[in-house]
Order: structure tokens, then C-alpha cells, then sequence
């Protein structure tokens, strides 16, 4: 009696190893450390799609993969905690003059679910770039920035009282996220949990953590929270540092975005506003019934994946029934 079977060679590998590369390395991503986003948010979140990419920066890491990291090993944060006053007072001044505010429309990808709880920034660098509007206000914390190489991006960052930033996954593995406290309620009702492990900021004290980790802040004190937020390159082994180094002068740059009108902003920046107008149809359906909205949210996801499935299914299920047989 003949055997069906296909031949290997039969088979459409190309088709095939890309969804396995990324379902794999979601899995695997899900998988990293003890808090998890819940399965259906993780399949939908940006942090899926990098996660590839992010698992070879794993892989190529220098520093332990622990949702903290100690700052010995990075002088160029060690200089800018010594310096922390007058950063501060640069701060302090900007907020004053309510120049510290959310993004001026759907330009800020990055952070763009941060704005409706109240959290507001002042981009200092980004990924190559200085803003001009923060080298006039901000001359002495540009400076020390300057003279900083591993920091790649930073800004100044509030957090008002009884503010929630919820639990989420940055999608860049490539850097590690610092804060350095610069007028704070120091209280521990002011904090943040990487992966479970709590902590509260203190003035003058500066934090290292893995934003690819789950992690979630609250404000629940009668202060706002003022910090810089930086992003520092992580030390990799070659070739990964080469090619984490071209991606951030390409990829990260292109999320740039303005403090002010005329800044530039960034070819990703520019393309999440289209987007961001199609995510809004749904939002009077998800004020009124966000079971609904979820429901056929995940309904869509679901039928795009059959599709994605089917289309890969097709070539094997129309072969002729004579090339598997032999």
C-alpha cells in the first residue's frame, strides 16, 4: 500500500520560518521572568514583534539579565548622579514655565499611552539627536549629556499625584532605562515594580532596570514625581554591538519627535498619526461597552491569524495528490 507523505524538499521552509522565528521568540518572551502580561495582550503588544530581534540582544548581553542592574559598571550615569542639583534646577524650571507637557498630537509613539494618565516629558536627546528647544533651556544638563556616550536618549519626566502607568513591556532590548530623582515625594507610596521587585524613588538617587521586563508605576502621594529618564546602550558582545548601534542611529532615531512645534519628527512619528486616527473609530464603541470592543478586537486578531495560517496551509493542501504519493 503507498505511503503519503510530502518530501521535504515539498515543503515551503520560507514560508514557514518566519511565523515559527516569531512565535518562538514570543513564547520565549512571555515566558522571561515572573510577571507576564496576560497572553492575549502579550500577542497584541509591540514587545511581540521586536521580540526576535530582542532575544539576540539577550543572547550577545554583557550585563546579567536581572530586572535591576548595578551602576558600577556605567561611569557616565555615576557623573550625571554627582551633578543632580543642577540638573534639578534645570527641571524645576521647565516645569515652571509648563514647558514640561505631553506629546503636541499622535507624534510620540514610544509614549503616546502615557499622556491620558497625566505624565508628561521634556526630550533632552534622542538617538543622536539634541532638540534645539533643549539647548537654549536646558544648556548645563545638554552639556553633561554631551559628554555622556552611552546615554542615547533622554528627557525629563513627570508623574502627577495619584497618577498609574500600567503594566506593560518596552520593545527595545538594546538599551537599559535609568531615572535619576530629581524632586520626588521620597515616600514608597511613591513606586515602581520591575518584574515584581518594588521601588521608590529618592532625590539624587539614580535607578537601572530592564524596561523589556513587566514593570508598572503609581503615584499614590499628594507630590508630582520629577526625574530624568534616560536610555543607555547596553554593552553587547560583537557582532551584536555593531548591529544594536545601527539600529538605534536608524530605527530609534526615527521615533524622534518635538518638543515644540518645528522640531523635526521622527518617519515612525510621522506614520503613527494615520494609525492612531484609525485606532480612535473604535473608541466610542469601547466607551460604551468595553467587553464588546475586546471581544471583537481579539475576533479580528484571531481571523487575521487564520488567514496568515491558511495562506501558509494553501501549498501543501492544493498539491497534487500524485506529488505525495510514492
Amino acid at each position: 500500500m503507498p505511503q503519503l507523505r510530502t518530501p521535504l524538499r515539498a515543503i515551503p521552509w520560507p514560508q514557514y520560518l518566519l511565523p515559527a522565528v516569531f512565535a518562538a521568540s514570543g513564547i520565549a518572551l512571555h515566558m522571561r521572568g515572573k510577571a507576564r502580561l496576560a497572553p492575549m495582550r502579550q500577542l497584541t503588544d509591540h514587545s511581540t514583534f521586536t521580540a526576535p530581534y530582542n532575544l539576540l540582544v539577550y543572547a550577545a548581553s554583557e550585563v546579567p539579565g536581572t530586572p535591576y542592574l548595578e551602576l558600577d559598571r556605567f561611569p557616565d550615569l555615576q557623573a550625571l548622579a554627582e551633578r543632580w542639583r543642577e540638573i534639578a534646577d534645570e527641571g524645576h524650571a521647565l516645569l515652571e514655565a509648563g514647558a514640561v507637557t505631553a506629546a503636541t498630537g499622535p507624534n510620540d509613539l514610544g509614549f503616546h499611552t502615557f499622556f491620558k494618565r497625566g505624565w508628561t516629558r521634556f526630550y533632552l536627546r534622542w538617538y543622536g539627536e539634541t532638540p534645539p528647544s533643549a539647548q537654549s533651556a536646558c544648556p548645563v544638563t545638554t552639556a553633561i549629556l554631551e559628554g555622556a556616550p552611552s546615554i542615547k536618549g533622554a528627557m525629563f519626566a513627570f508623574l502627577p499625584p495619584g497618577a498609574i502607568l500600567g503594566r506593560h513591556r518596552d520593545p527595545f532590548a538594546g538599551s537599559l532605562r535609568f531615572h535619576l530623582g530629581l524632586d520626588t515625594p521620597n515616600d514608597d507610596a511613591c513606586w515602581m515594580e520591575v518584574d515584581g521587585v518594588r521601588y521608590s524613588w529618592r532625590d539624587g538617587e539614580g535607578v537601572l532596570f530592564d524596561e523589556t521586563y513587566v514593570h508598572e508605576v503609581r503615584n499614590d502621594t499628594d507630590r508630582g514625581r520629577l526625574i530624568l529618564l534616560a536610555d543607555v546602550e547596553r554593552p553587547l558582545r560583537a557582532p551584536m554591538r555593531q548591529i544594536n548601534r545601527l539600529v538605534m542611529r536608524t530605527v530609534m532615531n526615527a521615533t524622534a519627535t518635538q518638543n515644540v512645534e518645528g522640531e523635526r519628527i521622527g518617519a515612525l512619528n510621522q506614520a503613527f498619526g494615520p494609525i492612531h486616527a484609525l485606532l480612535q473609530l473604535g473608541k466610542p464603541l469601547k466607551a460604551r461597552n468595553r467587553k464588546a470592543y475586546y471581544a471583537i478586537k481579539q475576533g479580528v486578531i484571531a481571523a487575521l491569524a487564520a488567514a496568515f495560517i491558511a495562506s501558509l496551509l494553501r501549498p501543501l493542501l492544493r498539491r497534487p495528490r500524485s506529488a505525495a504519493v510514492r
